[in-house]
C-alpha cells in the first residue's frame, strides 16, 4: 500500500506555485473574456476533443412546472432555452454558492450565466451549454461514501423541485467535481471580494479551475485532493472497500477510466451526473420521485468519459461500476467520477493511462505545462508527472503509442456488444461502436499523435457493420515530451470486494436504497 497524505497534495500545489503556475483565482467574466482562441479553441473544436461534434440544441420537452422556492435562488421566473436557430455561446460560468462543501452549500443551486454577455445567454437546459456538478461525501469513521449531485439552474431562476438538503456526518470530507458540454466553463463567486474565489487547500472554498489565465476548459474541482487523501486512508484501514473490476462479456477485464481502450485526449473530465429539464428551462435533481412529478421532463447528461463508461460501455459489456448511495436521488445507488478513479487506481493493469502533457486541457496555448498537468492529475487521484513507482513522465509519445496499440483491438473485439447500443451523440454516430471509433480518431488528431509517433490514426476493424465516419478537429501542435519531476502523491493499492449492479443505458431512475454514512474525525479539510 502506498501512503497518500494531505502533505503530498500540498507538495504538488507548492511545486505548481514554485513553477509560476499558481492556483487560479476563479476568473471574473471580464478576465475570462480576454482569453484568446489560441489558448482555448472554439466550441466546435472543444466538442471534437471529446469525439462530440457541435450539435444543435435538442427540441425542448413539454410539461412545464410552476417554480418552487429553494434557499439561495432568487424568486424570479425561469427563462426558456434558446430556439434551435440561435447561435450558442460556448463559454459559460458557474456561480459557486457560499460554503460549497457544507450541507447548505451542496443544497444551494449553482447558477449558470454567460461568461461574456456579448456572446449570448447560457441555459442549463441547452445540451450544448449544460454544466454538471457532482459531490462525494466520505465518513472517515466508517469509510462510507455517499454521492450528492448539486443542481445547476439558469441565473435568476428557481429549481423545478426544491433540492434535497443532505445531512453530513461529523467531520465529513467532501469533494466536488465539474463537467461541461461547451467550450470553457469558468467558476466564480459573488461572496468574496471582486467576485473571485480564493483557491487554497484548507477548509473554505478550495476550488481549482486551472492555471492563471488558462482554465482546464470543461473540468474543475473543489477539495478533491483532501477527499482522495481521506478515501485512500479509509481503503488502507479496510473501512472503504473498492469492488473488483470483474470480467466483461468479451472475456477481458472490465474497463476503467485509465484503460487505453476507453480514454480520449482529455480523460476523466466529465461526470455521470444527470439532471431533469423542462421545456421552460427549469431543472431539477435526477431522482425517481422528481421524474414522476415532472411529467414530460427530459434527462441532461454529460456525454463522454465517466458517464460514457458508467452508463453505456459497462452495461454493454456486462460490467458494473463502483457505486454508492446518492442522497440527492433518494438513496439510489449511483456511480461517480471519484469512485471510478478509486477503482481505476486499485485495479487497472499496466499500462495505466495517466493524464499526459499533451492533453489539450493541461496545455497553456501550444506549450506543455507540468504544473497544470499536475493540478489536473491531483484532482482525479493520479500521481504527479514523473513521480512514484510505475508512473510515467507525462510523455505524449508514450500515451499515443499505448492508445494506438490498445484501443483499436479492444474496440473491434467489443463491436458485437456495442454496435446495437445507441450513441450518446447521434450527431457523431448512430451506435456506441461508431461513437467510440470516431472518438478515437478525433483524439489521435487532437493529441498530435501522428506527429509524435509518425503513424496515421489507427483503424478499427469492422466486423461487418459500417460505423459513422469520424470527425476531426484541427490538430493541436504538440510540444516536447520533457517534464520536470515534482513532489510525489501516491495512488492507492488494490483491494478486493463485491461488485455493484450498473444502471442501464442512460439509466432510468432506480428504486432508492438508503444508506448514508455515519460520523468520525479527520484532519483533512473538514466541513461543519
Amino acid at each position: 500500500m502506498r501512503p497518500r497524505t494531505i502533505l503530498a497534495a500540498a507538495a504538488v500545489v507548492c511545486a505548481a506555485l514554485a513553477g509560476g503556475q499558481a492556483l487560479l483565482p476563479l476568473a471574473t467574466a471580464s478576465a475570462a473574456a480576454g482569453l484568446t482562441a489560441a489558448v482555448h479553441p472554439t466550441a466546435a473544436a472543444r466538442q471534437a476533443f471529446h469525439g462530440r461534434p457541435q450539435r444543435p440544441p435538442a427540441t425542448p420537452p413539454t410539461g412545464a412546472v410552476a417554480p418552487t422556492t429553494t434557499p439561495g435562488t432568487p424568486p424570479t421566473s425561469p427563462a426558456a432555452p434558446p430556439p434551435a436557430t440561435a447561435v450558442v455561446n460556448p463559454n459559460c460560468s458557474l456561480v459557486v454558492p457560499p460554503a460549497p462543501l457544507t450541507a447548505a452549500g451542496l443544497a444551494t443551486p449553482y447558477q449558470l450565466v454567460a461568461t461574456s454577455g456579448a456572446a449570448g445567454a447560457c441555459h442549463e437546459a441547452d445540451p450544448n451549454q449544460s454544466a454538471f456538478v457532482e459531490a462525494a461525501i466520505l465518513n472517515p469513521a466508517t469509510g462510507g461514501v455517499s454521492i450528492y449531485d448539486p443542481l445547476v439552474v439558469d441565473q435568476g431562476t428557481q429549481p423545478a423541485v426544491p433540492t434535497v438538503k443532505p445531512t453530513l456526518p461529523a467531520r465529513a470530507v467532501v469533494g466536488i467535481w465539474f463537467g461541461y458540454q461547451g467550450d470553457t466553463l469558468t467558476l466564480k463567486t459573488n461572496h468574496n471580494r471582486r467576485g473571485n474565489l480564493n483557491l487554497r487547500f484548507h477548509a473554505g472554498d478550495p476550488c481549482v479551475n486551472g492555471s492563471p489565465g488558462s482554465p482546464f476548459t470543461q473540468f474543475a474541482y473543489c477539495n478533491a485532493p483532501a477527499f482522495f487523501s481521506a478515501a485512500n486512508a479509509a481503503v488502507r484501514a479496510g473501512k472503504l472497500v473498492v469492488p473488483p473490476l470483474g470480467t466483461g462479456n468479451d472475456g477481458r477485464p472490465c474497463p476503467t477510466t485509465r484503460d487505453f481502450a476507453v480514454v480520449d485526449q482529455d480523460q476523466s473530465d466529465n461526470l455521470p451526473t444527470q439532471y431533469l429539464a423542462l421545456a421552460n428551462g427549469q431543472t431539477a435533481q435526477f431522482s425517481t420521485a422528481n421524474a414522476a412529478q415532472l411529467a414530460g421532463s427530459t434527462t441532461l447528461f454529460n456525454a463522454s468519459d465517466n458517464g460514457l463508461l458508467d452508463h453505456l460501455l459497462d452495461p454493454a459489456l456486462g460490467c458494473a461500476p463502483f457505486m454508492a448511495p446518492n442522497i440527492s436521488a433518494g438513496g439510489a445507488m449511483s456511480s461517480a467520477l471519484p469512485l471510478n478513479e478509486l477503482q481505476a487506481a486499485a485495479d487497472q493493469a499496466a499500462p495505466s493511462a495517466l493524464v499526459p502533457l499533451n492533453d489539450p486541457m493541461t496545455m497553456i496555448g501550444t506549450a506543455n505545462s507540468t504544473a497544470k498537468a499536475n493540478l489536473y492529475r491531483v484532482g482525479v487521484d493520479q500521481l504527479p508527472v514523473g513521480t512514484g513507482t510505475g508512473t510515467d513522465n507525462g510523455s505524449g509519445t508514450t500515451y499515443c503509442t499505448n492508445l494506438g496499440n490498445i484501443a483499436p483491438a479492444r474496440l473491434a473485439l467489443d463491436e458485437p456488444f456495442t454496435i446495437n447500443v445507441p450513441s450518446p451523440d447521434p450527431a457523431a454516430a448512430t451506435s456506441l461502436f461508431g461513437f467510440l471509433t470516431q472518438r478515437l480518431t478525433a483524439s489521435w488528431t487532437n493529441l498530435g499523435c501522428q506527429t509524435l509517433t509518425g503513424n496515421a490514426a489507427p483503424v478499427v476493424a469492422d466486423a461487418g457493420t459500417t460505423a459513422a465516419a469520424p470527425t476531426t478537429a484541427p490538430a493541436v501542435t504538440p510540444p516536447t515530451d520533457a517534464a520536470a519531476p515534482v513532489a510525489p502523491l501516491v495512488a492507492p493499492a488494490p483491494v478486493t470486494p463485491a461488485p455493484a449492479t450498473p444502471a442501464p443505458v442512460m439509466p432510468a431512475p432506480v428504486t432508492p436504497a438508503p444508506a448514508v454514512p455515519t460520523p468520525m474525525p479527520t484532519t483533512a479539510a473538514t466541513t461543519p
